[in-house]
């Protein structure tokens, strides 16, 4: 796998968001276009069931990624950003798809979206590293521990010297300053 490649992508399309940001159309035209072939490729092997629909939702993920914009912190990573936005598309089709189907197919099947290959495996876990880099230890550590390496409340509680309601509060806060980063409010 070669992360080289996806770190010069990824850095190509923040570099013509950017200045697409301060007013270059051309770059910004050029940003909409290299993204929406990679949101194609997101939602292609995500709805290999449902080809029709990739389109659409690169087209509502554009949109929404056009509309919110103004959102986004340079200092976070894009592709994170990007994804999040799509996956809340993907999610909003979803939803739609089962209000106006009999709701007989299984939920594991639409639910296939979830996997994900080795490269946005590599890619978002670079980014989540990059984003948990900015927490304090004190909520940091408790995620990495639970979260990332499965260990038990207690075992967490041992392996830190916090104490175990400390690991429950830094998990809790911990993700909750996560969220805050990938939505761009630090």
């Amino acid at each position: 796998m070669d992360t080289g490649h996806l770190d010069a992508g990824a850095a190509r399309l923040k570099d013509m968001l950017m200045r697409g940001l301060a007013g270059e159309a051309l770059a910004y035209q050029a940003f909409l276009k290299e993204m929406s072939s990679h949101l194609r490729a997101y939602f292609r092997k995500r709805l290999a069931r449902l080809p029709d629909e990739v389109e659409d939702l690169v087209q509502e993920t554009l949109l929404a990624i056009h509309n919110k914009r103004h959102t986004y912190d340079a200092g976070q990573p894009l592709t994170a950003w990007a994804h999040a936005i799509a996956k809340y598309k993907l999610i909003d089709l979803l939803r739609r798809r089962a209000g106006h189907e009999q709701r007989n197919d299984p939920l594991d099947d639409a639910t296939d979206f979830l996997i994900v290959t080795d490269g946005e495996a590599a890619e978002a876990k670079r980014d989540v590293g990059k984003l948990l880099g900015q927490l304090p230890d004190r909520l940091r550590l408790p995620i990495v521990h639970t979260k990332l390496e499965g260990l038990s409340v207690a075992e967490a509680a041992r392996a830190t010297g916090m104490s175990e309601s400390a690991i429950k509060v830094g998990v809790h806060r911990g993700m909750k300053a996560l969220a805050a980063l990938i939505r761009g409010k630090p």
